[in-house]
């Protein structure tokens, strides 16, 4: 202030000055010009001046204006330094803006901010799928007039967010289940947060058709077998009455203790989600056992055929294998009619793997059974399956083994022409012979 002052004093002094010269001399016309002359040219030097910081203004480069001499060269200078540290700022805010939406875009819940009207004001992608929103069209637009369901109209209304809201069918095939919840901030603003939690519900649903399939697996024999026990305790049976009762007590104990053990042994595979170990398994004595298992299971009522055309050993864990594979093989045992025809195959693949094959003559499976045939308990035919004494739990075994061992269980079949499980394995699973 004071600099500004003293050269504005100076530039005075210089003027009257003049014009005192000029006057003692020429008279007054000529003195009043020269100091006029005088005050003038600062004046046109700063209109010049800040005709110039008009453009680079307008042009918003105030910090690449050409630099000037005097007052307005300091001038020029500080507003130079304040733009450019106002634009560092401002490019410093906005990168940490872009880094907050970056998140929130990585989220994997659909998130919405809503305004004191309950308007959008920004959603990311996993919102827009979920709820079939799309943010440049829906902007500004009221949540409840694009998410109609009654019961989040009246979560929204309510106004009570405490606890979540479950949304069923939402999704672009109208299968999510989509848990919401809605918390207040800053100005009366909301943030709606979504989580898909269908695989939670699925994994619910599971638990309890597990559970109440296997109450349902135990309650039977264990009825029977208590029918049988009080049957025996409070009649005079003779010898052979009594017999026959215990063998039919002892079955039904077989098929629990098979059901129990069936239970352990998916347990256990679930439990343990490492890469099967990669002992050496003689594929040669797994087919002679699974065969003489098979002749014993049969009664000599099948045609039972072994094919070995690879006599690979195979990298694996032995027990877990030979469960697998007895489980096809006794299933295709327990579901072909009498006569009919049984083949276990054991061959190389096109890729440098191997395949286990069990292709048998039966009755077939219908295409809408096939996707299921691994879920635990599945039946195709109930009540054949437990005069078969199948625990409903082989093929899921067989499953999970396989994706121990890296490799896929393939189902094929037909009506009327038989069915075919396969399990390849991947090269690296497969011993080469020298």
């Amino acid at each position: 202030m004071f600099s500004i002052i003293s050269r504005f004093l100076v530039l005075l002094a210089l003027a009257s000055t003049g014009s005192w010269l000029v006057y003692g001399q020429w008279g007054l016309v000529p003195s009043f010009v020269v100091g006029f002359g005088l005050l003038s040219i600062p004046l046109i030097y700063s209109y010049f001046n800040l005709m110039r910081l008009e453009k680079f203004i307008q042009l918003d480069r105030v910090e690449a204006m050409p630099s000037a001499s005097g007052l307005w060269g300091e001038v020029l200078s500080r507003l130079e330094r304040l733009v450019r540290a106002m634009k560092g700022q401002v490019r410093a805010i906005e990168a940490q803006h872009e880094r907050f939406i970056d998140a929130f875009q990585a989220s994997p819940n659909g998130i919405i901010m809503l305004d004191d009207q309950d308007q959008i004001e920004w959603c990311n992608a996993i919102a827009e799928r979920f709820f079939g929103i799309l943010f440049k069209r829906d902007a500004q637009q009221r949540v409840n007039y694009l998410i109609r369901r009654p019961e989040f109209i009246r979560y929204l209304n309510d106004r009570l967010f405490d606890e979540p809201l479950l949304i069923e069918q939402m999704g672009p095939s109208a299968n999510l289940s989509l848990m919401v919840q809605v918390f207040p901030f800053s100005e009366n603003r909301r943030l709606l947060l979504a989580q898909d939690v269908t695989d939670l519900r699925k994994a619910e649903a599971m638990r309890r058709d597990f559970v109440a399939n296997v109450s349902h697996e135990m309650r039977t024999p264990l009825t029977v077998m208590m029918g049988f026990l009080e049957t025996v305790q409070t009649l005079d049976l003779d010898s052979a009455k009594k017999e026959e009762y215990l063998d039919l007590m002892m079955v039904q104990g077989k098929r629990m203790k098979s059901l129990v053990e069936d239970l352990l042994t998916l347990a256990n595979l679930e439990a343990n989600a490492q890469p099967a170990i990669q002992s050496t398994v003689p594929m040669d004595a797994i087919l002679a056992l699974l065969k003489n298992e098979a002749d014993a299971l049969s009664g000599n009522k099948h045609v039972i055929s072994i094919e070995n055309n690879l006599h690979n050993a195979l990298l694996g864990d032995e027990r877990e294998l030979f469960s697998a594979f007895s489980n096809l093989v006794s299933n295709a045992v327990r579901y072909t009619p009498e006569g009919g025809k049984i083949k276990v195959i054991w061959r190389d693949t096109d890729d440098g793997g191997a395949e286990f094959v069990v292709h048998d003559s039966g009755p077939g499976i219908a295409p809408e059974h096939l996707p299921r045939l691994t879920e635990r308990f599945y039946r195709v035919d109930r009540s054949r399956s437990r005069e078969t004494g199948g625990t409903g739990l082989g093929l899921a075994i067989v499953k999970h083994v396989a994706t121990r061992h890296q490799a896929q269980l393939l189902i094929e079949s037909e009506l009327g022409e038989g069915s075919a499980f396969k399990i390849h394995f991947p090269s690296d699973r497969i011993n080469k012979a020298p």
